[in-house]
């Protein structure tokens, strides 16, 4: 979160899956962050994938997301969990962000501009985020 806070121009999460309690802990930052011009993308699975339990838990999520100027893309088959914080600071493993908070999943934090570089070249994102 203190990463999340101090981004200074991109945010990009990677979460398959969204649930509105943990979702709402984060839009709150995400306004702050838009204010101050900073760019966010959120790369999710379509809602066609979700188990019909959760779907209006989705677009729930995804309404509060794209309210707060959150860019969303949507991947199928998507189950990449990272995120990449002004194109230095990445976080990846198997946690959820944007879904379990109480969880034995992990996520590592690398500082790296060449790997976050790649990591966004991989994924096929840098024609989604605005270089500013």
């Amino acid at each position: 979160m203190r990463d999340l806070r101090r981004a200074r121009k991109s945010v990009i999460i990677e979460s398959p899956f969204l649930r509105t309690a943990r979702v709402e802990r984060f839009i709150p930052i995400f306004h702050r962050l838009k204010k101050r011009g900073v760019a966010i993308l959120l790369n999710t699975k379509p809602l066609e994938e979700y188990d019909e339990i959760y779907k209006l838990q989705v677009q729930k999520s995804l309404s509060s997301l794209q309210s707060a100027g959150v860019d969303v893309l949507f991947t199928v088959k998507h189950h990449r969990k990272l995120a990449i914080i002004d194109r230095q600071v990445i976080y990846e493993g198997s946690l959820n962000i944007l879904s379990y908070h109480d969880s034995c999943e992990i996520m590592r934090r690398t500082v790296s501009v060449i790997e976050a570089k790649m990591l966004i070249d991989f994924i096929g994102l840098n024609k989604f985020m605005e270089v500013k």
